[in-house]
Formats: structure tokens, sequence, C-alpha cells
């Protein structure tokens, strides 16, 4: 299949790795997308949620089925911003790194009639999958995301060291990183903008950012 990929090398490569056997055509951004949609099976576009306007490429497009990254707003959301008229058939996916190249793709959907074209695309794609509520943050993201969090908050309160935390959730709960070790993967802006993303959408306290990941984050940033 051609896997038509919108985004940075990273995700083009995470993409490869989950895919591999099927046909990567990478692109940067939408224009060159919409370009190549023609000659597309499936697209995976990882960039709509820093450009969600681009979401009317999709809208007279009867025969694309997408993956768009819903990460930080729900497909719902997107959907909404052409009053939900897209003829494209769209999925919601994380596109954060880690959180692709796994053995169960973490879906969300628009209707249930679109159950069965995922069926046969993930068949296609050689990937299980698992279809969450539509809602930022989907599963997964939002369970990681809380729990680095929480080890912030840990060490802020000079409760224990980053790599103690580490290696008691490695070894305690068998997860393949330690919370900073995860966030450092996935990229502490990401983490942030996930966690503010929760709070602004739940008002939920388990999601308000600890001052210290807040701290670190700002620092990062360039004026």
């Amino acid at each position: 299949m051609n896997v038509l990929v919108i985004g940075n090398k990273t995700q083009q490569v995470e993409c490869a790795q989950k895919f591999a056997g099927h046909s990567i055509l990478p692109v940067s951004n939408h224009l060159e997308a919409e370009a190549a949609l023609g000659n597309t099976d499936i697209v995976f576009d990882f960039a709509i949620g820093r450009a969600p306007e681009q979401i009317n490429i999709y809208q007279n497009q009867s025969k694309v089925v997408a993956f768009l990254d819903v990460t930080t707003q729900s497909l719902s959301a997107l959907t909404r911003k052409l009053n939900h008229q897209v003829t494209a058939t769209l999925f919601g996916f994380c596109g954060l790194p880690t959180f692709l190249n796994r053995q169960i793709l973490e879906v969300t959907v628009r209707q249930t009639e679109d159950l069965a074209k995922l069926s046969e695309v993930c068949a296609k794609l050689l990937t299980d999958f698992s279809v969450v509520d539509d809602r930022v943050g989907l599963v997964t993201p939002r369970v990681i995301a809380m729990i680095i969090n929480e080890a912030y908050f840990t060490v802020q309160e000079g409760t224990a060291s980053r790599e103690d935390i580490d290696l008691a959730m490695r070894l305690g709960t068998n997860y393949p990183f330690g919370p900073f070790e995860w966030c450092q993967k996935i990229g502490l802006s990401n983490v942030y903008e996930l966690l503010d993303a929760l709070y602004t959408d739940t008002k939920d306290e388990r999601y308000r950012i600890c001052a210290l990941l807040k701290k670190e984050f700002l620092a990062t940033r360039v004026e």
C-alpha cells in the first residue's frame, strides 16, 4: 500500500518502522500532500494538530482514508471546522513519538459506519487496533502524561530522584521506560502541550501542570 506521511523526518521514520513492507511517501506539509492524494491509499497526518485549518484538504476526497493526529483536540473538534461536511474517511490517532510504533494502534472514529473500513485498512496495514473514545489525549497518551506529571511532583517535593523514579517504574510496573525517560522520548514540549490541552478540556486536577515541569518547559522556549 502507498502510505502518505505528512510530518517531519522522525515521524516518517516511525511510520516506516511501523508499516514495514509498505511504500512510504513522505511530505512535510499539506500543500505537498494535497498534490499527492491521488496516488495514495492511506494518509497519516502528523501535522494537522498544528495546522487544523488544513482539514479542508479532506473535504472533497471521498476516496481518501486518513489517520489524523488528534492528541490535543478531538476528531470531532477538527471536523466541526467544516460543519462535519468531510467526504474522506477520517480516523484519529496519537502522533506523539513512541505511540505509533506499537503492537496496537489506538484509534478514534467519527461514526460507527466507519468501523468496517477501519478493520479493513488495519488488516492491510498488518496492525492490531483498539477503538477509544474521541476525546483529547485518547487513552494511553493521557495516562502516560499524567504519570510524567506526577513524577515531576514527586521530584519537586524531594521524595525521590529522577533516576530512582525511572528505575522503580521500570522494575515495579514493567513499563518500557521510566516517566522521565519517556518524557525525553516524547519531548517535554509535547508533554506540556498535552497536559495543557487535557486540563483545558477536563479541568481535572490530575492534569494541572506541575510547576517544575512548567519551569523546565519555559526554559526551552526561545523568545
